[in-house]
């Protein structure tokens, strides 16, 4: 996440005047006054000057707050801050974003010390669909959890029992972190299936091989399982290995990849297009709009390439996928990607709670927008529960098959080292 400005969150309190009506109207000013008492008296409140122009009634917002603190009967054990962090909360939700969300501050504590901590886990990057429902944006290669046979897009319904209605999606990651060696129960609800079932994984220390390298004939298959800090040395030594290979094309698999770092989507792509060539550009209402653009000599931007995707290909994988696909026409075959394409930013506020909200989403160079929609393959082609049992991959012998039609012969020229840009990450 970039840089982010304080913001601060005021509430403003409106003041109702009740004027006397003559004539007709008398009675009816008199008996909507005795249901709406024109004084409210606010207790256990600071700080209450908001906005001098809002669409909105707060009015209606402290004649709620008073009679819950003249009527409730467990008001005494209610404290003023939690009902505050309530509203805020019910306010962050009215958004209907499931990547928006608010943070008390122990909370935030809590996820600032995720982010830069290590943590046993199972090794599964989380999401939410258009429906709010908690997913599994992609099992991570030689985890816990593509161990247990979790696929993109199974929903978990509960965490050890407790439902994931209404949770959210930090509330979900936290429940499932913890101890390595323990254990979690989600309960998963598959397309096709009627019922959930539950999955026992036991938690690890999550190290996934980042860069996978293989020969297919004269094809090179290369895997990138996640956008991390190391991908850009591991990617360029994968390249270096297709060259003493005498490669003739490459399938870029993306499959499975939940996304990471924008900058090193931005970065790689400099291999395979042209130095300015647009990757993403990135729009919002009060961010400033900014194209990110590839920065690398192409010295592969001249190479037959597929680019393999499938439901749990997310965020900055989609980018680098939709990048080469509109700039050079590279061929996507596999399924549709998952269609995460926002950005958050985590805004803090005055007392140590935070908002992490939606600010700007990605455009893609044709001018497609990424969220929701995700990328559709030019070849859709399924895996099958009875494939992956079988030992078979039909989506790879169907990127080879497209790759090969298009090997001229010409073996792959020397790569340059991708040079970095400025350190953006695509949450």
């Amino acid at each position: 996440m970039r840089a982010i400005g304080k913001r601060y969150l005021e509430i403003g309190i409106a003041v109702i005047a009740a004027a006397a009506l003559l004539g007709s109207g008398f009675w009816l000013g008199w008996t909507e006054g005795e249901k709406s008492p024109k004084n409210i008296v606010v207790t256990d409140a600071a700080n209450i000057a908001g906005p001098t122009s809002t669409a909105a009634d707060f009015g209606t917002f402290w004649q709620a707050w008073s009679i819950i603190n003249r009527d409730y009967l467990r008001n005494p054990s209610t404290t003023p801050e939690q009902k505050l962090y309530g509203a805020v909360n019910g306010l962050v939700n009215s958004l209907g974003d499931p990547y928006s969300e608010f943070f008390d501050p122990s909370s935030n504590q809590q996820f600032q010390e995720n982010i830069a901590g290590n943590f046993g886990g199972i090794g599964a990057q989380l999401g939410m669909d258009a429906n709010g429902d908690i997913v599994i944006v992609a099992p991570l290669k030689g985890t816990p959890a593509e161990r247990a046979g979790l696929k993109a897009k199974d929903a978990i319904v509960s965490i050890d029992a407790s439902s994931t209605l209404d949770m959210s999606l930090d509330e979900a990651v936290n429940l499932i972190r913890g101890d390595v060696g323990t254990a979690v129960t989600l309960g998963i609800l598959r397309a096709g299936w009627s019922t959930p079932q539950d999955f026992k994984i036991v938690r690890e220390n999550i190290q996934v091989p980042n860069v996978e390298f293989e020969m297919k004939g004269d094809l090179a298959h290369i895997t990138l399982n996640e956008f991390t800090g190391d991908s850009n040395a591991l990617f360029y030594q994968a390249l270096v290995k297709a060259l003493n290979a005498n490669a003739k094309g490459i399938v870029l698999d993306l499959r499975d990849n939940p996304g990471g770092y924008l900058d090193v989507a931005v970065n790689l792509s400099g291999y395979f297009l042209k130095p300015g060539s647009m990757v993403v550009r990135e729009v919002g209402r009060t961010v400033p709009e900014q194209d990110f653009t590839a920065q690398g000599d192409g010295s592969l931007s001249g190479v037959p390439m597929v680019v393999l995707i499938n439901n749990g290909s997310a965020s900055a994988a989609e980018i680098l996928s939709g990048a080469l696909h509109d700039d050079r026409g590279v061929k996507l075959v596999g399924e549709k990607s998952f269609g995460k394409g926002t950005v958050q930013e985590l805004e803090p506020l005055a007392d140590g709670s935070a908002i992490k909200l939606t600010v700007a989403h990605w455009v893609l160079p044709s001018g497609r927008i990424l969220d929701h929609d995700g990328l559709v393959p030019d070849y859709v082609v399924p895996l099958t529960d009875a494939d992956v049992a079988a030992g078979r991959d039909p989506q790879l012998a169907k990127a080879l098959q497209v790759l090969q039609a298009e090997v001229d012969g010409t073996p792959l020229p020397p790569p340059t080292p991708a040079t970095s840009t400025a350190s953006t990450t695509n949450p």
